[in-house]
This record gives structure tokens, C-alpha cells and sequence, in this order.
């Protein structure tokens, strides 16, 4: 049984258990939680080395950081060290979303090593397999999609991205509105240019039973991907997004019917005004299942910062309900992230994630700040150290005054406010 079925029965399993110590709230919540679709439970049958991480309302906002290889940098090496960057910066999740040499070994060894939950995009990998037999995307058959899923599921993969909502009647919508942009989710492209080619239906659409098959008989969460985000403001909120999230709201709720843990993907590029908008009509559109957002990046222009744009719109997502963040990296835009890159973003995206924990009242969130500040009062160096986001960071920076006698660093020295105002 999976976790939603055992929750149904009224079971606490034991990684509802480790989940709600780690969270902070009672296992019945969790249970609750599983059984309403509000929560999910990543932790594949198959991957017992983790510890399970459980996503959804009332819990620590989570944070992902993708690697992989691409065709142009096959460097499995750098891979395993931007998982172990990536984890020690914090993250909670890692997808390996390799488009470049052996996508199989890549992700047996990332997911050997891992110490956290590990997700993928099926797709890439089949698409990878077509191409290095020298035929066409378009040329991949349903029978090559569904292996390389169960292929995933065999070797423990926690939950996986994958692009039902993408259909003839989604994709329709995006030509019939039209776009600066047009598909930018590579997910999204494949799927629709084998649509295209072949003038047949999405196979995980039109065989969406055999994939919750699958996901089911290897308690895999399905994270149904968002093929058809903008990517670029001005495509925010359009007919194609809006019609792929009516469809993926009809495909979670069949998920959990069929006893299936679902999460939704979101957008994406999107104007500030419209990040709340968005969070708030999936959670009505999905029945309230875990939102997953990449972001949102709230502006397009920011190359080389999209960290801090990323950051900024995952802020205000995350106050306004959505559950996971998938960090975006200075890299974005531009190229494959370095071991640099994959640290910032992870640290961007944590602080997002921690400013959306105060804003949802998350345990514990607002008392580490109030630590900060007594800290900051009695001159506690250590302690803003131990009490920061990034403790390494925070100590290279540091220096303190020597005119005011390590009370208050060179800012301010012997003019520090606080120091000013004990006196």
C-alpha cells in the first residue's frame, strides 16, 4: 500500500512519524494531510536510505536544486559534488534532470549517494535514447516513455516531473492566443512536438492509468509538470497555462482515487501583481494539492541575478500558499550552473523560503529571527553566526570594530545605535 492508502485506513506509517517530529506538528496531521491531498510524502519503497520529506500545507516551505549533465558538459564528477554543494547548503530535494551521456549510470550513482529525496524528468531520458540511436524525438514510442518511467521507478526515484496537462486541447490554446515566448519547458516542447509530428494525443494523457500504475506499485509521487509555464511575463497567466492547469486539476484528483501522491508544477515567469493570483487558483483548481513553483521570476531582465529575482517572487508565492521552490541559480539563462552557482541559489532560495514561513506562521519560523535581534542587543557574535542562514558567509564578512571594543563591527563602530542606546 502507499502512503495515501494506508493514511485512508487510518494508519500512522512510521515516515508519517519521522515526518511530523521533523515538521513539528502531530502525526495525525500528516495523516490528515495525506488523505485530504494536502500533503504528500516523498520517499520511493525503493530509496529507505532517505529521510522521507513531506511537502504540503502547514509545513516548512521546501527548497529543490537542480543539476545534471547536458550534451555540451558531461561531468559526472561535477554532478556528485554540485549534490553534495547543494545539500550542504540546505536543499531539501535534488532533480536530476541530465540531458547529456549516460542518463541511467548519472542517476543510479546521484541517487546512491544522495542523502535526500531525488526526482527526475522521465522524458529527457527517452528523448536522450532516441536521439543516440540516431532517430527523431518524434520517432519515441508510448512503449519508450513508460519504460523509461518504470525504469526510474525501479531504481528509487522519489517523485518524478511529468507533462499530462500537455494536450491537443492545451496546446491549442497557447497557438490560439499566442505568444512573445511559446513553450519553454523542454518537458512541454518535446511532448508537444511528438504531438505534433505523429497527430496523435499525449500518451501520458491518453494512458494516464498506466502511469499511476507505475507511481503507485513504487509509492512515487507524481509532480505533474507545468509543460505550457510562460516564460516571460507577458505570457503569464494565459489560455494555455490556465487550460493545462483546468486539466492537471482533473488528473490529480484521479491520482488520488487511484491511491496516488500528486504534486502540482508552476509557473514560471510571472508580473508580481499576478504571483498571488496564481497560487491561489491552483490550490482551488488542484483541491489544495502541494504546490511546486520554479520562482516565479517576477522580471525578465535580470541575467546573472536571476537568483535574487527568483528569490523575490518564491517569497511572495510561498506566503501566499505555494509549498516547494525549486531554486533558480545565477546561471539561469545562461549556461550550466557551477558548484558557485548551485550554493547561491540554494542559500536565495532558502531565505525566500524561510520569509514565506513567517508570513504562513510555520513553527519555529519567526522565534529564530527574535533570537537574531536578542543576539544582535548582547553583541552576540557566535550566535548570529549559528542563527544565520549561511553561517560561512556570515563569518567571512564579519568584522568587528576594534574602537568599540567588538561591541558593533565597522559599519558603525563606537556610533552603533544599540551600543549608543544602553548607555
Amino acid at each position: 500500500m502507499t502512503q495515501l492508502e494506508k493514511a485512508r485506513k487510518g494508519i500512522i506509517t512510521q515516515e508519517m512519524k519521522i515526518a511530523a517530529k521533523e515538521e513539528m506538528v502531530t502525526p495525525e496531521y500528516i495523516r490528515r494531510g495525506i488523505v485530504e491531498g494536502t500533503i504528500v510524502i516523498c520517499r520511493n519503497i525503493k530509496h529507505a536510505t532517505i529521510k522521507p520529506l513531506a511537502i504540503g500545507k502547514g509545513l516548512r516551505t521546501k527548497v529543490n536544486a537542480n543539476i545534471g549533465t547536458s550534451k555540451d558538459h558531461v561531468d559526472l564528477n561535477l554532478e556528485l559534488k554540485k549534490l553534495k554543494v547543494a545539500v550542504a547548503a540546505g536543499a531539501d530535494a535534488v532533480m536530476d534532470l541530465s540531458t547529456g551521456g549516460n542518463l541511467a549510470a548519472i542517476r543510479k550513482k546521484i541517487m546512491k549517494q544522495s542523502t535526500v529525496a531525488i526526482g527526475t524528468v522521465p522524458i529527457y531520458q527517452a528523448a536522450v535514447k532516441i536521439l543516440q540511436e540516431k532517430k527523431a524525438i518524434s520517432e519515441m514510442t508510448a512503449e519508450d516513455m513508460f519504460e523509461v518511467i518504470e525504469e526510474n521507478g525501479r531504481d528509487g526515484v522519489d517523485f518524478i516531473t511529468v507533462h499530462c496537462g500537455v494536450t491537443r486541447v492545451s496546446v491549442a490554446a497557447v497557438e490560439g492566443q499566442g505568444r512573445v515566448l511559446g513553450i519553454v519547458s523542454r518537458g512541454g516542447a518535446m511532448t508537444a512536438n511528438w504531438m505534433y509530428c505523429n497527430k496523435r494525443e499525449n500518451p501520458l494523457y491518453e494512458e494516464y492509468d498506466r502511469l499511476l500504475e507505475i507511481a503507485r506499485r513504487y509509492d512515487m509521487v507524481l509532480s505533474l509538470g507545468d509543460g505550457l509555464r510562460p516564460g516571460s511575463i507577458e505570457d503569464a497567466t494565459d489560455q494555455g497555462q490556465l487550460q493545462e492547469l483546468i486539466i492537471l486539476g482533473q488528473l490529480a484528483a484521479r491520482a488520488r482515487a487511484a491511491g496516488v501522491q500528486v504534486m502540482i508544477e508552476g509557473p514560471g515567469h510571472v508580473p508580481i501583481t499576478e504571483i498571488e493570483a496564481n497560487i491561489k487558483l491552483q490550490k482551488k483548481i488542484c483541491q489544495g494539492a502541494p504546490f511546486y513553483v520554479l520562482g516565479p521570476l517576477p522580471t525578465d531582465i535580470a541575467p546573472g541575478y536571476d537568483h535574487i529575482t527568483s528569490a523575490i517572487g518564491g517569497a511572495i508565492a510561498g506566503a501566499a500558499g505555494a509549498d516547494f521552490l525549486c531554486y533558480v541559480t545565477p546561471a539561469e539563462h545562461l549556461r550550466l550552473p557551477t558548484l558557485t552557482d548551485v550554493r547561491e541559489g540554494v542559500i536565495a532560495a532558502r531565505i525566500a523560503a524561510h520569509i514565506a514561513d513567517i508570513a504562513k506562521n510555520i513553527s519555529g519560523a519567526r522565534e529564530r529571527d527574535r533570537k537574531m535581534s536578542q543576539c544582535r542587543n548582547n553583541f552576540d557574535w557566535q550566535g548570529q553566526v549559528d542563527l544565520s542562514i549561511d553561517p560561512e558567509k556570515t563569518v567571512s564578512l564579519l568584522e568587528k570594530s576594534k574602537s568599540a571594543h567588538d561591541e558593533g563591527c565597522t559599519m558603525c563602530g563606537e556610533f552603533c545605535a544599540i551600543k549608543l542606546g544602553k548607555k
